[in-house]
């Protein structure tokens, strides 16, 4: 049997939050939690689950959420059953992931993601990136049925499997079974599951680390993170240092909690940070691009450049653009990138949809626009030089966010827009409206004129060109044409080759 971690992950001169032996438990009568406002299908798992035996608890930011009388973006269950327990109870459900198993339940398009209790301080599900969906042999449709109902339990399920002894996983055959660490400290493997106390220590921070028990409808608390969420207050659990060598991207968590909830950092919390972000070079940049998302587009981006930036974690993100705005301080594309990241927070809370194609177009603007100005002057705006500019930057970004290809692509593609759209020559102009990447160009060139960096008249043309009838514009097109505002490029013909005639051909 495995000891317990505590006593490697947090030395006994650990002066932050610890988690206790025993849970403080706060009644229904003393929280604010109720069930009207958990997700049915949520309900379903953790009834079915206690029917079946086992404990089932709500845990991590819906807790948290709950409490602050926030809408949960999404619930997650923590549970002593094992993966292939849960799997045995609904037969819409998948296991997934190779590094910890996990078990989706699904209801249509909502997932309820179940977690088995894990020792040690593993990083949390939401630390890590979604683990591959392993094959089931004919589950595929029934898995996207909407209306796909969670089968009655056997009475074979309530028998429990046969279970591991404390502290062995259901890895696959040869794989390690206890924690892994690189040389810097960061968790490499963990598949140790465990039970509840020591489940806690795989939660990263106080506020996230509350555990609501659908057999009572109280919540359990380890670590003191109801009375963080009354203060405020982001905590991590255990020694700040050794949490954030153990997964960097906990820094980039706390800048985003900071951000999204206002809460203020623990100074013993970000007291490290200054000294481990450069840890963050050696996150994979799947993960980090995943991160990046998570940060600019939940409705707080503004909020989280401005945070990340204080923290100094956007130079270990993207070191490019922070160098950027750290030679241009105040400077107008400073200015368009926090009121773009402000347009697509509001999209954002009116549930419109947005696209990181157009986030990276204004992270890289300032990268950008220097490679751009590192040219001589007379060809800054051609498209060759636009171009280079765009996929040079782009490499820069990718050697610490794996940026995939169809958001490169379309950064380009917004960038290689903006000298047409500048200069609209006549009814040729409108075959613009017809491309994919319109929208965005167009929303770019606002931008770029609400600030200066592009002819205001132009994007008011745009503007009203997309609101007027289709033979309107034709008329708009002609008239653009005849008065010669905005200026056009010289029109070059070429030569016409004269043919000869065949009694002049050679024989």
């Amino acid at each position: 049997m495995l000891k317990p971690k505590a006593e490697v992950v947090n030395p006994p001169h650990a002066s932050v939050a610890t988690p206790a032996a025993t849970p403080r438990i706060i009644p229904r009568s003393e929280h604010s939690i109720s069930r009207s406002h958990i997700s049915p299908n949520a309900l379903r798992v953790l009834y079915r689950l206690r029917e079946g035996g086992f404990q089932a608890f709500l845990v991590g930011g819906c807790v948290r959420d709950l409490l602050l009388g926030m809408e949960p973006k999404d619930f997650d269950v923590a549970t002593d059953a094992l993966p292939e327990e849960v799997k045995r109870l609904f037969r819409n459900c998948r296991l997934v992931g190779r590094r910890f198993r996990l078990a989706h339940v699904f209801f249509g398009r909502d997932i309820i993601e179940v977690a088995t209790f894990r020792a040690t301080s593993a990083p949390s599900q939401g630390d890590e990136p979604l683990p591959e969906a392993d094959p089931e042999d004919g589950e595929a449709a029934e898995l996207d049925d909407p209306d796909l109902e969670a089968e009655p339990v056997p009475a074979q399920a309530r028998a429990p499997l046969e279970r591991p002894s404390r502290g062995r996983g259901d890895a696959e055959p040869g794989a390690a079974t206890e924690v892994t660490f690189d040389a810097s400290g960061r968790i490499l493997r963990d598949n140790v599951y465990g039970t509840i106390d020591e489940d806690v220590w795989r939660r990263d921070f106080t506020v996230n680390a509350l555990y609501y028990n659908i057999a009572d409808f109280s919540l359990w608390d380890y670590v003191g993170g109801a009375e963080d969420i009354k203060t405020r207050t982001l905590r991590l659990i255990g020694d700040p240092e050794t949490r954030f060598r153990e997964d960097p991207v906990r820094m980039l968590r706390a800048a985003r909690f900071e951000a999204k909830l206002g809460f203020q950092i623990e100074p013993a919390t970000a007291k490290p940070i200054g000294a481990l972000r450069q840890l963050l070079a050696g996150v994979p940049p799947a993960r980090l691009f995943d991160e990046t998302l998570k940060l600019f587009l939940t409705g707080q981006g503004a909020r989280s450049f401005e945070v990340l930036r204080s923290r100094g974690l956007l130079a270990a993100m993207l070191p490019t653009v922070d160098a950027y705005f750290g030679s241009h301080p105040g400077s107008l594309v400073e200015k368009l990138l926090l009121q773009g990241l402000r347009n697509t927070d509001a999209r954002v809370l009116a549930d419109k949809p947005v696209t990181p194609t157009f986030l990276f177009a204004l992270l890289l603007y300032g990268p950008i626009a220097g490679i751009i100005e590192s040219a001589p002057p007379e060809h800054w705006h051609e498209l060759a030089t636009i171009l280079e500019a765009c996929d040079r930057a782009t490499r820069e970004a990718q050697a610490r966010l794996a940026i995939p290809r169809r958001f490169a692509l379309g950064v380009r593609e917004m960038f290689a827009l903006q000298p047409r759209l500048e200069h609209p020559r006549g009814r040729r102009s409108l075959r613009l409206l017809e491309q994919a990447r319109f929208r965005a160009g167009y929303d770019l060139l606002l931008l770029r004129a609400e600030h200066g960096l592009a002819p205001p008249d132009v994007a008011q043309w745009w503007t009203r060109l997309q609101q007027v009838p289709p033979e309107e514009r034709g008329r708009m097109a002609d008239a653009l044409a005849g008065e010669g505002s905005p200026p056009q490029a010289p029109h070059r013909r070429g030569r016409r080759r004269r043919r000869r005639s065949r009694a002049s051909s050679p024989a």
